[in-house]
């Protein structure tokens, strides 16, 4: 029985395809470290949620609209997700490849794909979603509007 033919189960998700380097606008690239390695010599999987985080976090302090110590409004990650198709390793560079998905009134989904070295296919590729809160109350807000702006020219 080939893989294709495999039974699946009722309600089974289907696995994507890796995302290439042209389906993303930004950029950042991320030198692994020897730490990052597991035990079976590549980078261990809750790693890569720390360059989703990395990237989405750099990309909104860069842009100066987000203010980490005194800005009144946060994102609060709420769902997420990664598929992984290809190991990353120290010593490498990751190229993480950022984009929105969906922007809504107080949050917004954000895709990110790794990419090991010069690569054109994702290593591994996933999402998370920030709902943006009011910092004190913990309450969702609308996304202000200079935000609102850095997130549009990632729109996908």
């Amino acid at each position: 029985m080939t893989r294709d033919d495999a039974p699946r189960h009722e309600g089974a998700a289907v696995r994507p395809r890796p995302l290439l380097r042209d389906d993303f606008r930004h950029f950042l690239p991320i030198t692994t470290r020897w730490m990052d390695n597991d035990v079976y010599g590549h980078v261990n999987n809750v790693v890569y949620y720390a360059y989703f985080d990395t990237v989405v976090n750099r990309y909104l302090i860069e842009r100066g609209v987000l203010d980490i110590q005194r800005g009144s409004v946060i994102g609060l990650v709420v769902e997420t997700g990664c598929h992984y198709f290809a190991p990353l390793a120290f010593p490498e560079t990751v190229h993480a490849g950022l984009r929105v998905a969906r922007l809504g009134m107080s949050s917004v989904r954000y895709e990110v794909a790794l990419f090991g070295g010069e690569a054109p296919t994702a290593a591994a590729q996933g999402h998370f979603v920030h709902v943006y809160v009011d910092r004190e109350s913990r309450r969702p807000t609308v996304l202000p509007a200079p935000l609102r702006a850095a997130l549009q020219e990632l729109l996908a």
